[in-house]
């Protein structure tokens, strides 16, 4: 039993590794790919290493044949689920699916902690208190993202409203929750009951819900990403009361680089990052009005082509009606066309644009839009105002002017990319409505901008037969 313990270990750490190397090779998009062979490697080598210490451990008796069983059966029916899910989603449904997913690790840890306190540790003194707050934080930290993981995955999947929920006091109630959290954890650590675990977790499932409930749909890949760090949390106090190092160097991996994703993000939104903790931010700011913008103008297909062709520079802005048109290889293919042309191409990329963060990136890279062109917002804000043409391509609260201009919209002080300063601008949308932010664009009826109504792959299609 000693010698698996030690392989394992080593085999942990060497996963550890790699873990590290995959962060480390996701940052950018040429070395993304060997990212992501380093994880799957590394979660390999560490599922193979718990299997056989477990098989260790539990060979020869009957509760551990019927352990292993079960284990057995895990493995496969999750890979099975999993390998099912990969294939059929499509990258529009990929923000809810993350969502789903960090759900479950919520789940996983809530049940951890009500293992470690249903069997006894065999710990006495100040380590047995120790193991109880483990078991309380582990509880709240799991029950928080679970819930909040399903909000959010109703929210992205459009099964629940994305508007934010405002009930009276709500900033109190969720400090009147950690509060009660904090209390109920001092006493389930002087004297632990069954019934101090139940009022926590329903605490903790009735706060996550909350948390997300009160954020709006257009900080949504804020929100993602923030589960993302609470999942990772939740699986480092999972790993504390299964004393597993890997779990808990794994669960601080994503837990830290979840939150510095968040905070990145929450900056490039001028949002406050403990706002965003606090499940507040995203309505502060009042509802701007019902104003008159006049009347919008459409242009055709033949007209848009013919602006294209005689343009020296051409900037794209994508948006998640790119992602829900599948509209990235004709957008692909126009960049092509235009720049053998001798036509300037770029794209901008906002840090929110989609629902997920870098969902842009991932789309055009997906079509082999070369990475040199495609520029982050604060790469190519300044040169819109000498671009010749602006194509918005399913974008809306990322280019929306009332951002920057209007103190009373919901969106008031978050960075946009101001299209608006271009020479021309068209705007490929299906109708007039308004984003997932819930707000009105007065880009629409700019004297510089004008509509292009329909599917936008099939209007990039027509606009590349034209040329």
């Amino acid at each position: 039993m000693s010698l698996a313990i030690s392989i394992s270990t080593a085999a942990y750490i060497v996963a550890a590794l790699l873990f590290i190397l995959s962060l480390a090779g996701l940052s950018k998009h040429e070395t993304a790919r060997r990212g992501v062979v380093y994880g799957i490697v590394g979660m390999a080598i560490a599922l193979v290493a718990t299997v056989w210490l477990a098989a260790s451990a539990a060979w020869g008796t009957t509760s551990g044949t019927i352990g292993l069983t079960l284990l057995a059966a895990a493995v496969v029916v999750g890979a099975i689920i999993g390998l099912w899910r990969a294939r059929v989603v499509e990258m529009t449904g990929m923000p809810e699916l993350i969502a789903l997913l960090h759900s479950f690790v919520g789940l996983a840890a809530v049940l951890v902690g009500w293992n470690g306190h249903l069997h006894d540790s065999g710990l006495t003194g100040a380590l047995a208190d120790i193991h109880h707050a483990e078991v309380f934080i582990g509880v709240f930290i799991g029950g928080v993202t679970f819930t909040g993981s399903i909000v959010a995955f109703l929210k992205l999947s459009a099964r629940m409203a994305s508007k934010p929920l405002v009930l009276p006091g709500k900033n109190f109630l969720n400090l009147g929750a950690l509060v009660v959290f904090v209390a109920l954890t001092v006493w389930y650590v002087i004297t632990p009951s069954l019934a101090l675990l139940i009022a926590v977790t329903a605490v903790a499932l009735l706060l996550g819900w909350h948390l997300v409930a009160s954020i709006g749909g257009g900080d949504m890949p804020v929100v993602v990403s923030m589960l993302n760090s609470y999942s990772g949390w939740a699986a480092a106090a999972a790993g504390f009361l299964l004393n597993n190092d890997l779990l808990i160097v794994t669960g601080a991996l994503v837990g830290s680089s979840g939150a510095y994703l968040s905070y990145i993000m929450c900056k490039a939104m001028n949002r406050s990052f403990l706002s965003v903790i606090a499940g507040g931010f995203g309505i502060e700011a009042p509802k701007g009005d019902d104003a008159d913008h006049g009347e919008h103008r459409e242009i055709d297909v033949e007209s848009a082509a013919e602006m294209l062709a005689s343009a020296s520079s051409v900037v794209i802005t994508p948006g998640y009606g790119m992602a829900v048109a599948q509209a990235q290889y004709p957008v692909a293919e126009l960049t092509h066309r235009l720049r053998e042309k001798g036509v300037d191409v770029r794209f901008g990329i906002h840090p929110v644009a989609g629902r997920l963060p870098g969902h842009m990136n991932v789309l055009l890279a997906e079509a082999k839009v070369p990475y040199d062109v495609v520029l982050e917002m604060d790469e190519i804000n300044d040169d819109l105002a000498s671009t010749d043409v602006v194509l918005v391509i399913g974008a809306n609260d990322t280019v929306n002017p009332a951002a920057a201009e209007d103190p009373g919209s919901p969106i008031a002080g978050m960075p946009v990319l101001r299209v608006w300063e271009a020479q021309n601008v068209i705007v490929f949308k299906r109708s007039m409505a308004s984003g997932y932010a819930g707000v009105q664009n007065p880009l629409f009826f700019r004297e510089n901008a004008q509509m292009l109504f329909g599917d936008a792959k099939e209007r990039v299609e027509d606009i590349l037969r034209v040329l």
